[in-house]
């Protein structure tokens, strides 16, 4: 089978472009490089059945072009990371909806399959823990731009639904809960990479907010096997899944870990939100997914605790550290074999 991975270049679609050629699949990247590197695929330049473009999504012919070579899409290219999204509104929305509503229309002419990352904040501020797949969504006021996003990705989620139900393109609609691994930076706002670097570097630990937000995190290679499955289950069609792992975690415990995994003598330093993002930012203080749904259908399991994730992450960055920089070569406009 030919994949179509839309923001292949990423943190996520690289590791899924990594399992769907280990299973065997083609796969065909679509990136702009705008929050993607092509450093996380440089690895996979030399493996038969493996393509990429640097374009836009919005690139209406070449993404025509490339739905019509590929047998199933999988749809990952979206604005990411608190950060850009305060920073960056306008871009998240736009991004987020018109680059979801093309995928669709052009995988609706042709029958092929889509598979849409959505996201854990699309529960936005609701206090009914934990989050499970039918219930109600409850999004902070249109003047938060932090809102922008849950919005957004809500209404990419209506849209699949809307594609299966009316002209019945067969679409799966997976939650992502934050996950964590290896290739992902601190760049846009996520937190582990970012604490791994400081307690790395002795930098004080910045952990946002009062420290007593709570967060579950899931290992990289565990979420796409299941992308992987979700999209080939039959049965998958028309639903919503929550992936992820469901052992909760403070901030504050989560950066008190990494200092001990990393053997750092770096303190913890406290920053409002306000001052870390903007004035008047509102935070899901919880965020824990039922993964029973996905655990019954394709029988999803974390294969990890945390504490392993991190030192696999800290392994990973301090190879990385100790490795000296390559020259990567410039990436093409066009499909590279």
């Amino acid at each position: 089978m030919r994949c179509l991975i839309t923001g292949g270049a990423g943190f996520v679609g690289s590791h899924l472009a990594e399992e769907l050629l280990q299973g065997g699949h083609e796969v065909l990247i679509v990136d702009d490089l705008s929050t993607g590197s092509i450093e996380n695929i440089e690895h996979l330049r030399s493996k038969a059945g493996f393509r990429y473009v640097i374009d836009t999504v919005m690139n209406r012919p070449l993404l025509a072009e490339l739905v019509d070579q590929c047998d199933s899409i999988f749809h990952l290219a979206a604005a990411v990371g608190v950060r850009l999204i305060v920073e960056s509104p306008v871009r998240t929305i736009e991004t987020n909806v018109r680059a979801t509503e093309l995928v669709l229309e052009l995988a609706a002419k042709k029958r092929k399959k889509v598979l849409i990352t959505s996201t854990s904040e699309v529960y936005g501020k609701s206090e009914k823990l934990p989050y499970t797949e039918d219930d109600d969504l409850l999004i902070g006021p249109p003047d938060k731009g932090r809102w922008s996003y849950a919005c957004s990705k809500g209404i990419d989620e209506f849209l699949a639904l809307a594609y299966w139900r009316e002209k019945k393109l067969p679409t799966v609609i997976v939650r992502l809960f934050n996950t964590i691994g290896p290739r992902q930076t601190g760049h846009y706002g996520m937190v582990v990479p970012t604490f791994i670097r400081q307690a790395l570097a002795g930098e004080p630990v910045t952990v946002f907010g009062d420290g007593t937000q709570s967060r579950c995190f899931g290992w990289v290679g565990d979420v796409v096997k299941a992308l992987t499955a979700l999209s080939e289950h039959p049965d998958a069609v028309g639903k919503v899944f929550n992936i992820g792992n469901d052992e909760e975690v403070t901030i504050r415990e989560l950066a008190e870990r990494v200092i001990k995994i990393t053997g750092s003598r770096s303190g913890i330093r406290v920053i409002p939100y306000d001052q870390a993002y903007e004035a008047g930012f509102e935070d899901m203080h919880r965020r824990v997914p039922s993964l029973e749904r996905v655990r019954k259908l394709i029988g999803y399991k974390p294969t990890k605790t945390l504490d392993q994730m991190l030192e696999a992450i800290v392994r990973s960055q301090s190879e990385r550290q100790a490795t000296p920089a390559r020259l990567v070569p410039e990436p093409t406009s066009r499909l590279a074999d």
